[in-house]
């Protein structure tokens, strides 16, 4: 979209929002919007800034001060991954820092009482991407006119704004204070705002509100239904409120870049948002980079883009297995191979469906002998040479070694390979008796064949489970592979149709005691294992089941516990219980993690870490490290 059609919408009339002028120090304008400020479209970058910007020393943290320019090209598999740019850009109330440290960044400040009682404090002069006052009017809106109208949000608030089922006391004593309170603690509240994807508890009430049935002539309403072609004026709002998917160009955000082509398909173009709050200490505004260019290209093209030299920055699409290959093209595509940590607990697991449809299989998924036989007859050594030449570490499902609550003991349990003790376990459960071809049967007497479904995005799964499925026939279990689309895959899990399914480990394998451990308990479909006790808890039983294990049933216990407790000292103790419980019920069949994340950066590009970690929670893969100070040397 060219950019005199991005400022169209931008400012009907400045002279009427109340634009104030930074007098801190003296801000250079873009180049980049630079005419349409000589042209009137757009107020001069004083005027676009908050009066108090979040200012960035780039210096103390040993990067260099950049300009603004250039275009950074970079690749997704799927169109719907546009949202990538919500998780990149990282611009949130609160965030981490490059040490996780949760610091206001949106926020101008923030009070925190004891985790009962949040005062957050807005940056005044702050706008939406399209010149309009960002408010406390925004939060007001969401919270009265989104989050609790049954007909935008059937399920009422998101979930972690309940605390034993009571909703916070929401206010708003001016245009730039916020508070959010409880009678009892809520320690998740922040870390959840500081997500990858997160929660949004703010719209831009302004230009929402055309399209709520209180805020618009029925008229009026009628038309934009007949325009849209769709029924109910709630289905309207809601196609227009996608602040996390990132694909409607009309939506204000606070983003650093803001979408600027309408129905694409193959590319995307993201420029920068001349509204953005943060600029650095010499009085440039950040984003430094102008333009962000997403191309969508099938899955198995990534590395031989990247190796041409068609990206200046990419990490998504890309494993460790295509190291070699990105290493050979650094030099004809001025590019460089970095090797970062990976922060997922597991860099491939296996999730047995406890909630599989089939009653005689979920009985023996249940069984916590199965799960470890199964864990004990893999070679986690042969993966480790065959797809990481050795690099990654082996072990079961647990936390990293730079969490607290890691334990040599969890990560080797029930994972060193022991064919004998696996054998013994499935006698035990009474899986004695086999077929003429050597697998085992189940009391019913179908065959043990284990049928895992994948999402066929990544080669080093099937490769692993194609050495899994020798190493399993060792004990009698027939391994069947069968790949399937993502979305289909999670669909069928969710339903109960999938007998076993991989994914990676728990995105978050750095937990420290303010992390919230609902993801491991019972609490979310996400978790693969256990989506009906995932679908109850979040539909406050609506649908799905109650768990029914007693491990499960603590898990759930424990979590609750943790909301309440009022220490760190007794959230640490909880959560190395609840790591504890994992490790030995074997949950999810972790096979090793530490793999390298291979993320080829232009040799133009600047400021992007040699060394980090590649962690979608806590970190949002690239946000963390803040790609709004990346810059093109000359």
């Amino acid at each position: 979209m060219p950019k005199r059609l991005i400022i169209a919408c931008l400012f009907a009339a400045c002279s009427l929002l109340g634009v104030h002028a930074v007098s801190a120090m003296e801000l250079q304008e873009s180049g980049f919007w630079q005419s349409d400020v000589s042209a009137g479209n757009l107020p001069p970058v004083a005027e676009r800034v908050p009066e108090a910007p979040k200012t960035v020393d780039l210096s103390l943290r040993n990067r260099e001060f950049g300009k603004q320019g250039g275009t950074l090209r970079t690749m997704v598999t799927r169109s719907k991954d546009v949202r990538q740019m919500v998780v990149y850009g990282y611009a949130r109330l609160v965030g981490y820092n490059e040490r996780y440290e949760l610091v206001p960044d949106i926020l101008a400040g923030l009070d925190n009482e004891d985790d009962k009682k949040f005062t957050m404090r807005l940056r005044p002069g702050h706008k939406w991407s399209d010149g309009h006052p960002f408010t406390s009017e925004d939060f007001r809106y969401w919270w009265e006119d989104v989050a609790n109208n049954p007909l935008l949000s059937p399920s009422g608030p998101v979930d972690f704004l309940r605390v034993e089922g009571e909703l916070p006391k929401v206010s708003f004593p001016d245009a730039h204070t916020v508070i959010y309170e409880w009678s009892k603690p809520n320690p998740q509240f922040l870390q959840m705002l500081a997500e990858a994807r997160p929660p949004f508890i703010y719209r831009p009430a302004h230009f929402m509100k055309p399209f709520h049935a209180d805020y618009t002539d029925e008229e009026e309403l009628s038309e934009r239904l007949y325009e849209a072609r769709v029924r109910s004026w709630a289905a309207l709002h809601n196609r227009q409120d996608n602040m996390y998917k990132f694909d409607n160009p009309d939506l204000p955000t606070l983003q650093p870049w803001i979408l600027a082509t309408k129905d694409g398909k193959s590319r995307f173009l993201f420029v920068r948002n001349p509204f953005y709050h943060r600029i650095d200490s010499n009085g440039v505004q950040l984003p430094y980079i102008d333009v962000v260019e997403m191309q969508v290209v099938a899955p198995g093209l990534v590395a031989a883009k990247a190796n041409a030299g068609e990206v200046d920055l990419q990490a998504r699409g890309l494993d460790f297995k295509d190291t070699a290959i990105l290493k050979k093209g650094e030099a004809q595509g001025n590019y460089s191979t970095m090797l970062w940590g990976n922060g997922t607990a597991s860099q491939i697991a296996i999730y047995p469906n406890l909630n599989y449809n089939d009653e005689g299989w979920r009985e023996t998924l249940r069984d916590v002998r199965f799960r470890r036989a199964l864990s004990l007859a893999i070679n986690r050594k042969i993966i480790n040479r065959g797809l990481y030449f050795g690099l990654a570490k082996q072990g079961g499902m647990t936390v990293l070694p730079v969490s607290p609550f890691f334990k040599e003991k969890n990560r080797d349990a029930w994972a060193i390979r022991n064919l004998d003790q696996a054998n013994a376990l499935l006698d035990e459960m009474g899986l004695d008796k086999r077929t003429k071809e050597g697998y085992r049967t189940l009391p019913d007497g179908r065959p043990v064949w284990v049928v895992i479904e994948t999402a066929g995005e990544r080669q080093e799964v099937e490769n692993a489970l194609q050495i899994i499925t020798d190493n399993w026939a060792e004990i009698g279990v027939k391994l069947i592979m069968r790949p399937l689309e993502r979305d289909i895959l999670r669909n069928r899990v969710y339903a109960g149709e999938t007998m076993a399914s991989t994914w990676f480990g728990w995105d978050n394998g750095l937990p420290q005691p303010y992390t919230s451990p609902g993801y491991l308990a019972p609490w979310d479909q996400a978790f693969l294992s256990w989506p009906k006790w995932g679908q109850y808890h979040q539909t406050h039983g609506e649908v799905g089941e109650a768990p029914d294990l007693p491990a499960a049933i603590e898990l759930n216990d424990l979590a609750h516990q943790w909301t309440q407790a009022y220490t760190s000292v007794d959230r640490a103790v909880i959560w190395q219980r609840m790591v504890d419980i994992h490790a030995d019920n074997v949950f999810a069949i972790g096979l090793l993690n530490g793999a390298p994340q291979p993320v080829v950066v232009s040799n133009r590009l600047r400021n992007v870490p040699e060394k980090a970690i590649w962690a979608w929670s806590p970190g949002a893969h690239f946000g963390v490290h803040r790609p709004d100070e990346f810059f093109f040397a000359e």
